[in-house]
């Protein structure tokens, strides 16, 4: 950027051609005007920037970045979806729990992992976990069903046969664990 502003040049040439020096006189007339305006003797001046062609490459390199970081950080699910998944296990373990303590019988939480959703004894709703989900089931050898079905089962006294829930997406992960002495649920993170 030059120091005087950019017609400060052109008119100290103006200048020395208005004042009709021809000749000889002419170069002194260049001297002055170049003393009056020192930043434009010498070579041209280029500009400092940056051009449009220079911009888009850098934008495409960082489309293409993201193109490619986005899918392995994404992994499918959010991690509010995997907290709110595991919330709702929760829940559906600690109203089994109420039940049996209110019922005095035995309830148990069936978890098809497979399907990626739940039951709870004496409640008709299948409770459904996001699709991308990934679900574990650690329990007693007495209530697996099969090798994709099982139940984390809770006693008339409050207590259960314990267990974990692992719910995961990617990297990430939640686990729900029931305490096999007090049947209490606990998500951790």
């Amino acid at each position: 950027m030059s120091i005087g502003g950019p017609g400060r040049c052109a008119r100290a040439s103006a200048e020395a051609a208005r004042s009709g020096i021809t000749g000889g006189h002419a170069s002194a007339a260049a001297a002055a005007a170049a003393r009056r305006a020192p930043h434009c003797a010498g070579p041209a001046q280029t500009a400092a920037g940056t051009t449009l062609l220079e911009l888009l490459v850098v934008l495409s390199i960082m489309a293409i970045a993201a193109a490619i970081v986005v899918p392995l950080v994404g992994g499918g699910v959010s991690g509010a979806e995997l907290k709110s998944a595991a919330r709702e296990l929760a829940a559906g373990l600690r109203a089994a729990r109420s039940t049996a303590l209110a019922s005095r019988r035995d309830t148990r939480v069936v978890l098809d992992i497979e399907k990626r959703s739940f039951t709870i004894d004496g409640d008709a709703r299948q409770h459904a976990l996001p699709p991308g989900v990934g679900l574990k089931l650690y329990t007693a050898q007495s209530d697996l069903v099969t090798d994709r079905i099982g139940a984390i089962r809770f006693f008339a006294d409050g207590g259960s046969n314990g267990g974990r829930i692992t719910v995961a997406a990617g990297p990430r992960k939640y686990d729900v664990d029931v305490d096999w002495l007090t049947g209490r649920v606990v998500i951790v993170d």
